[in-house]
């Protein structure tokens, strides 16, 4: 056979045919997101240049690790195969995988980036796992059938039409000359790995430009191996005494009793009378502030709640931890800034935590999780039946009871009949309650009951329209209930519903609403207008109720007169931040800090600032004690707490048993 291309070696034609391949997918789809992400990109010589540019180094060395099954192949094959046709066939199969596998990948990472506007990520990874909720999810937001019809078509015809620059012939190379091929291929894959890093990438002011700049094959893999992130080896720390001092200084408010002369351990002892009121905690998904009236917004998607708001306490300036629903759930009950990697609730050794719902449990309340979706996700049935509450999910509605449902859960109409069912029964034996509700509905594909409202299927801002009715539905349907005027509502979020934006921590995706409602009037209306973080809302809840108890809470009671000044708590699995008056101190690995200027309402650069001496040393302190925390077992219960002498009351907190 005549050779079709000057191409030297004939045996490794398939691999500079893929190759070529692979670069000029990776530049399309680059340039596809960059059209994709609009005015986040200022349309400069630089903006467009950098991402290109430093992408083709990423783009090359994703390449190496993509390659490696062809390369392989081209090693291992016998010379006479390369003679019968069988052998071309077997390689040219490979190659169609790969070509459709490349594609495919090409097709994720839009889907990708238009639900989280980056590249393959941590949460990429961490989705991985949970394959049924993900393809589901896929399944029933997009057309599976005719994307996978079309990515065939595609790849067949780009086979066939690029047929003559990937013909396998031999090369007379023997096995050792082959071995040389395959060692600078491994070589090439090590220093790889060794030299760059997937953040070498961020060098530019504008987060949009250096996620476009990364390569998704490549980004994935590199936050997999970051998947742990143990604080005291990549971020700046400062003497472990010293960091627990610090803490211990903010959280020292004036109904706080320490336990000891070290450590955060402490009684809590509020001057009002301790009312024994149920509590309904709601955690919404995806509930940004920007979507409610209540926060602004012109045309309101909430009009149930922003109705709630007027006899509410209602908070003004509350923000999230994190970006995942897991990171809501570890602020609202164990009270911590997130720790950087796997959320506390899904790592191992996390039983026997001290949480909210230890608290209540403490106090003789039935304590309660519930979910419109399967637990098992996340690890949540494990983490709240682990950790102070029974556990409550999908799978006890009946299929007759489901006016809808998706892959995600249950429509939360549904979940809140599953919860007021039980809280009859609580309130039929003569026991107080306490329960967390986490809701689904308002998450891609965002389906919800027919005939609801107007808003059609498939829209984030009907989903959010949808979260609203359902919320006005509950509380309607509720009013009947003899333990609906005993009962104290709270309605939040578990984080906003997107995490992108030009700063590679931007303020303004982390501001979540906040309405506390007491249908019996015992919490009075009121706008609270302060700084404060999802990690607040425990203790206040319970300063609401004038609770005396014991308390491992990093957060504090945000309505307690003397509380420390406002601050919150923001982050990513790798980046963690401390925000304040309009400053921000972000921690990274590698040990660096940086002061930012946030932006708290709108898409805008953070603009660097000289540092804060005290404000760095408090963010390092909380992070580094949080993370010391978990990992020596100082956030578990102890197995039993007794009130200093004289305090409080001497009742015991004892663990509860899973």
């Amino acid at each position: 056979m005549n050779d079709p291309s000057p191409f030297p070696y004939p045996r490794l034609r398939p691999l500079l045919w893929l190759g070529t391949l692979f670069i000029a997918v990776s530049a399309l789809t680059r340039l596809a997101l960059l059209l994709a992400t609009g005015g986040g990109v200022p349309m400069t010589f630089g903006n467009l240049s950098y991402p290109f540019a430093v992408g083709l180094g990423y783009d090359l060395l994703a390449f190496v690790y993509f390659a490696w099954p062809l390369v392989l192949a081209l090693w291992l094959l016998p010379r006479r195969w390369l003679a019968r046709p069988s052998g071309r066939i077997a390689v040219g199969a490979l190659c169609f995988v790969l070509l459709l596998v490349m594609l495919f990948v090409a097709v994720a990472e839009w889907t990708f980036w238009e639900e989280f506007q980056a590249r393959f990520n941590f949460i990429a990874v961490d989705y991985l796992v949970y394959t049924t909720e993900v393809i589901g999810n896929i399944r029933e937001s997009y057309p599976v059938g005719w994307i996978l019809a079309g990515l065939a078509a595609a790849a067949v015809g780009l086979f066939a039409a690029t047929r003559r620059w990937r013909v396998v012939q031999d090369d007379g190379a023997g096995f050792g000359k082959r071995s040389l091929v395959v060692a600078a291929w491994l070589a090439a894959s090590v220093l790889g790995t060794w030299l760059v890093s997937g953040d070498a990438k961020d060098r530019t002011a504008n987060t949009y430009v250096n996620e476009l700049a990364g390569n998704g094959i490549y980004q994935f893999f590199a936050a997999y191996r970051s998947a742990s992130l143990d604080y005291t080896r990549y971020y700046r720390t400062i003497p472990a005494a010293d960091a627990w001092r610090q803490v211990r200084a903010r959280v020292a408010t004036p109904d706080a009793e320490f336990a000891s002369g070290t450590g955060i351990a402490r009684w809590i002892r509020n001057p009002a009378p301790e009312r024994r009121l149920n509590v309904v905690l709601v955690s919404i998904e995806s509930l940004s502030a920007e979507y409610s009236g209540t926060y602004g917004r012109a045309d309101t998607l909430t009009p149930n709640l922003d109705a709630l708001a007027r006899d509410s306490l209602v908070f003004t300036d509350l923000w999230a931890t994190g970006t995942r629903t897991v990171r809501g759930l570890e602020a609202l009950s164990l009270s911590v800034p997130e720790t950087p990697g796997e959320s506390i609730i899904k790592r191992e050794h996390n039983e026997g935590l001290f949480t909210l719902g230890e608290v209540f449990r403490a106090k003789g309340y039935r304590t309660q999780f519930l979910y419109g979706g399967y637990g098992a996700f996340d690890n949540m049935n494990y983490f709240f039946g682990h950790n102070g509450y029974e556990v409550h999910d999908r799978t006890e509605i009946p299929d007759d009871a489901i006016h809808h449902a998706n892959v995600w859960g249950v429509a939360d109409e549904d979940l809140y009949t599953m919860a007021m069912r039980r809280f009859d029964a609580d309130a039929a034996a003569g026991k107080p309650f306490f329960a967390h509700l986490m809701t689904t509905s308002n998450h891609r594909p965002y389906t919800f009951p027919a005939g609801r409202g107007p808003w059609p299927q498939g829209k984030r801002e009907s989903a959010v329209a949808y979260t609203d009715w359902a919320v006005g539905d509950f509380l309607r349907r509720g009013r009947s209930h003899p333990w609906f005027n005993d009962t104290v509502f709270v309605f939040t979020a578990d984080h906003c519903a997107s995490s992108a934006g030009i700063a590679a921590l931007p303020a303004f995706r982390y501001r979540i609403p906040m309405w506390i409602h007491a249908p019996g009037g015992q919490v009075a209306p009121a706008r609270f207008d302060r700084m404060a973080s999802q990690i607040d809302i425990p203790p206040t809840i319970l300063g609401l109720l004038g609770m005396d108890y014991y308390s491992q809470f990093f957060g504090v009671d945000a309505l307690q007169p003397g509380a420390p000044s406002e601050r919150a708590f923001i982050g990513t699995y790798q980046l963690l931040g401390l925000m304040r008056a309009g400053e921000l101190v972000q921690l990274s690995p590698h040990g660096r800090v940086d002061t930012l200027r946030p932006a708290y309402s709108r898409d805008l650069p953070q603009p660097a600032l000289p540092e804060d001496a005290a404000m760095t040393l408090q963010a390092i302190s909380f992070y580094q004690a949080t993370a010391e925390a978990f990992a020596s077992g100082k956030m578990r219960v102890p197995e039993q707490v007794t009130a200093r002498p004289g305090a409080l009351p001497a009742t015991p907190v004892a663990r509860s048993t899973p």
